[in-house]
């Protein structure tokens, strides 16, 4: 089965023509060149592909997007705000090795006990907010200065040292 990486949403319609603006947090300036399709999540775990008719770089950030088949603002207008999606082949060709979003995948490391898979990435100011499932339940665990030890990137794992009581909050 695929995996799919959640990498940011379509915040807008753009001119008249059916393009889209892609919020990326890839972490590097992009195009999506050579990119074939994007995901969108119909149902839980249910992704269905859209076909890339062209892309051009809007910002650091952005990207304008044109979809196969999307060939009106009113068309494009219903896919906003929907989250995008990419393969996990793709997701390891265009995300920046650096960027927050590279963790996800890794199994997060606290001490010598594995807590689980990182399945989303949120960026603050601050910190950064990974999302694991911690014994069947959805747990937020904060990355910052203090509670990084070091990412092994050779063995896609996140070493952290949790504050004392934060998991027992999500049982």
């Amino acid at each position: 089965m695929t995996q799919y990486f959640k990498i940011g949403k379509f915040a807008a319609s753009y001119g008249l023509n059916g393009e889209l603006i892609l919020v990326h947090s890839l972490g590097k300036k992009t195009s999506l060149k050579d990119l074939q399709a994007l995901f969108l999540e119909e149902t839980k775990d249910n992704f269905l592909p859209y076909f890339i008719e062209k892309t051009s770089i809007k910002n650091d950030q952005e990207i304008y997007v044109k979809l196969e088949n999307i060939d009106t603002k009113e068309v494009a207008r219903k896919l906003t705000p929907k989250e995008v999606w990419l393969s996990a082949e793709d997701f390891d060709k265009y995300a920046a090795k650096a960027a927050p979003i590279a963790m996800l995948g890794y199994d997060m490391i606290d001490g010598d006990t594995n807590l689980g898979e990182i399945i989303e990435v949120i960026e603050q100011p601050h910190q950064i907010l990974c999302t694991i499932i911690y014994q069947g339940k959805e747990a937020l665990i904060p990355i910052h200065a203090e509670s990084l030890v070091k990412i092994d990137k050779k063995n896609k794992q996140v070493f952290v040292q949790i504050p004392e009581g934060l998991l027992e909050v999500y049982l």
